[in-house]
């Protein structure tokens, strides 16, 4: 056989393994209004960037009539690509072939991909929509999950991981995308449980649908395992292609930086009005954070979990930053087992990944309640303040307003390793509010009072005069200054720029021990 003639074969196959399950397959997949591996990862990388992986690798099983089946490829796409000009390896699986099903060879390619990234230094987006276990294939399918699992573990801290939830992902799936840094899933197509509606109604007796169980909403608000939640795959895909623009390829370089088009040096005079003077009313700390970011652009993640805390990524002087705020006008802005969380895991992953921290405080305090403290506020609430403490990025942060109790600690302080901490003028640094505090040191006084609204009212803005502002704080060197609002974002730049040689080592040890 001539060359040419070898050419054309290969040429062939090439265009075999193109068609994953056939045809009818396909248009079975575009019937159900989902994309197939190849068409994602058209939308998800750079034009004509993309390099196949392991295109020829076919199962190996011959048992329950597998053996007459062979398909290129064996319903998972393998390879790396660009986005934005940067590496990335990718693996799509192929509902079209065994229903993207999950076996030896399969396992195998996920797991180069894995290796090849960690060993690289580049980031991995798995976009998964698989069937689950090739139950033809046994144990060994179950074994190749856990391989997966293993690199997931080790890759973790190394290069981010973001997982796509584009079709059904069941059973022992669902741990894989559970441990990546990210999870992506998009409504009507995307459903992730342990076990499935008709497990659980043999189990428990109860009926439940696909959606109501592990549906992207529920995921996105109750469960928080989602931390982006789409209405297309297409919307999902370029999710994907923003968050990576605020990422570092892997843990040993820094987060990408830009040359910024929003003046470093730019007041708004609009935070002088957005908090209000009533410290009771609430406010939306969102648009305080899109005041005083570049060109006020916020990616939010688990934007709808625990509304009651904000965490998103955004810019400030061109630098990526780590966004962690209190929200006002969720429940507050206390903090509570959900919010500490979420908090933290967000953190961690900014350390891991040397993405500098910042801070936007305004808390009460924890959140009171028999279900809190029944459902670990202690230890849950520890997650958080473990997080800030073990964090060595640098760490910015601004007292907008309420910093009470043991959150004013939790919150990035000076105590647990802030580098640099400002206040606003209208920032109350205390242990607790000033009605609650007088009520407590002045019970008998107020009792005794001819009228004892009148002397609460009276004990209550003595005690606001002598204790409720951010200068007795100033005074210890616990914040490093008290600012104007609208010189909130030039003071920030200015800190950071000078942060960005931070040199600050933890102990050695193997890991700690963190309050799970």
């Amino acid at each position: 056989m001539s060359i040419h003639e070898k050419l054309d074969a290969l040429n062939k196959l090439r265009e075999e393994s193109a068609q994953g399950g056939g045809p009818d397959r396909i248009e079975t997949q575009h019937g159900k209004g989902k994309l197939t591996a190849r068409e994602r990862l058209d939308i998800l990388l750079d034009p004509g960037s993309f390099v196949e992986l392991d295109r020829f690798v076919v199962h190996r099983s011959t048992d329950f009539g597998l053996a007459d089946q062979k398909i290129l490829g064996d319903g998972v796409v393998t390879g790396y690509g660009a986005i934005d000009g940067r590496v990335v390896y990718v693996f799509s699986q192929d509902f079209t072939v065994f229903g993207g099903s999950l076996a030896e060879a399969h396992a195998e390619k996920i797991c180069k991909i894995l290796d090849l990234a960690v060993r690289n230094g580049a980031p991995v987006v798995g976009l998964n929509d698989s069937g689950g276990a090739r139950i033809q294939e046994g144990v060994v399918s179950l074994g190749g999950y856990a391989d997966i699992f293993l690199r997931n573990t080790k890759a973790s801290g190394v290069v981010p991981q973001i997982s796509a939830i584009l079709g059904p992902c069941a059973g022992g799936a669902v741990y894989s995308p559970a441990i990546t840094d990210f999870v992506y899933m998009v409504r009507g197509i995307s459903y992730m449980f342990v076990t499935g509606p008709n497990v659980v109604k043999t189990v428990t007796h109860e009926t439940v649908s696909s959606e109501d169980l592990g549906g992207a909403d529920v995921h996105a608000t109750t469960s928080g395992v989602a931390h982006f939640v789409c209405d297309s795959e297409i919307e999902c895909l370029h999710g994907i292609r923003r968050l990576m623009g605020f990422l570092p390829s892997n843990n040993l370089d820094g987060p990408p930086s830009h040359e910024p088009s929003d003046p470093t040096d730019r007041r708004d005079e609009d935070l002088l009005t957005l908090v209000p003077d009533n410290t009771n009313k609430p406010y939306d700390m969102v648009e305080v954070i899109k005041r005083v970011v570049d060109d006020g652009e916020l990616l939010q993640v688990h934007q709808e979990y625990a509304g009651n805390l904000v965490v998103g990524f955004a810019r400030l002087g061109g630098h990526s930053v780590g966004v962690v705020a209190n929200q006002p006008a969720v429940l507050a802005g206390v903090l509570d087992i959900a919010g500490s969380l979420k908090g933290a895991r967000f953190i961690r992953f900014c350390d891991a990944f040397n993405i500098p921290l910042v801070t936007f405080e305004d808390v009460p305090g924890f959140l009171p309640g028999v279900e809190q403290e029944h459902g670990g506020i202690i230890k849950h609430g520890a997650k958080l303040l473990y997080a800030y403490c073990e964090a060595t990025v640098p760490k910015l942060t601004v007292v907008i307003r309420k910093a009470y109790g043991g959150a004013y600690d939790v919150m990035s302080s000076k105590h647990v390793g802030g580098d640099f901490n400002v206040a606003w003028p209208t920032a109350e640094i205390a242990v607790m509010g000033p009605r609650g505090a007088v009520e407590i040191l002045f019970r008998k006084d107020i009792a005794a009072a001819d009228d004892p609204d009148a002397k609460l009212a009276e004990l209550e803005a003595e005690y606001r005069d002598q204790f409720a502002h951010p200068y007795l704080a100033a005074a210890r060197g616990f914040l490093d200054d008290v600012i104007d609002p609208r010189d909130t974002r030039p003071a920030l730049i200015s800190a950071l720029e000078t942060l960005l040689t931070k040199r600050d080592k933890a102990p050695p040890k193997k890991h700690g021990n963190i309050p799970l």
